[in-house]
């Protein structure tokens, strides 16, 4: 059996390792990692080898990036999954995310639509939240939600939608995410399907790598509107009038 290449290293099966040992070593040595396969599963992973204190968690992530990172799962089973463990994760279409750390850039244009959002709804009944923070999107036909976490969320329900244990269970009016290599598809596909479906009324996606601010506008679980604006522009709200952000303000802060 031939290894198969992905994005972190190869998968090969146990038989494979055993008659080319060696050569897996040097590709380890690498920096490249190897998953071993048995029967068609994936049953270990060789990585290469960091300091003591570094492979312990470097293996528990990744340990548990294949334990649960693309698994489908029950919304019950999901739950269950996240109030016993320390990493964020998502459950979108049934299939469990790990979400990463984000990156300086990223920060800093959420820092700064923070600012923009907060001041704008300060003396407004919407309150504004920042990721992480869970959000169960139950989508127009769909049984089982979505739990997401939205880099920022403009939420005008929060009155009687707050459960026993503190947390919000409402629909946002407003949504916000920016885009990383990492999060794209899933931020462009997966995610503007579920907000759609499920009764979100706007949608801003922040591009960092093309400095555009796309906003979409939903109306009965369809796109409505659509707007593209560039770092020139100022990206204003449909749904609430007054609120904006300029572009040159936000894709200027790594300068």
């Amino acid at each position: 059996m031939q290894s198969i290449e992905y994005k972190e290293g190869v998968v090969i099966s146990a038989t494979e390792l055993k008659q080319n040992l060696g050569k897996y070593l040097d590709y380890i040595e690498e920096q490249n990692d190897v998953v071993i396969s048995k029967n068609g599963n994936k049953i270990a992973r060789l990585t290469p080898y960091v300091t003591d204190i570094e492979q312990y968690f470097t293996v528990r992530e990744n340990a548990l990036d294949y334990q649960y990172g693309g698994k489908k799962v029950s919304y019950e089973e999901f739950m269950e999954i996240y109030e016993k463990s320390t990493l964020r994760m998502e459950l979108i279409n049934g299939e469990i995310y790990l979400l990463a750390s984000p990156n300086m850039g990223h920060q800093e244009i959420l820092g700064g639509l923070y600012l923009v959002f907060s001041e704008y709804f300060k003396e407004k009944k919407c309150r504004v939240f920042l990721a992480p923070f869970d959000v169960h999107f139950r989508k127009k036909d769909i049984k089982e939600p979505d739990v997401m976490q939205p880099d920022i969320l403009v939420a005008c329900d929060v009155e009687g939608n707050v459960n026993v244990k503190g947390k919000y269970m409402g629909t946002p009016t407003l949504v916000v995410e920016i885009l990383s290599e990492s999060t794209r598809s899933k931020d462009m596909i997966d995610k503007l399907n579920t907000y759609r479906l499920s009764g979100v009324k706007e949608y801003w996606v922040i591009d960092p790598k093309q400095e555009k601010i796309m906003i979409y506008e939903f109306d009965n679980c369809e796109i409505d509107r659509f707007h593209v604006y560039g770092k020139e522009d100022v990206a204003h709200s449909i749904a609430f009038t007054g609120l904006s952000a300029e572009g040159k303000e936000l894709f200027n802060v790594m300068r």
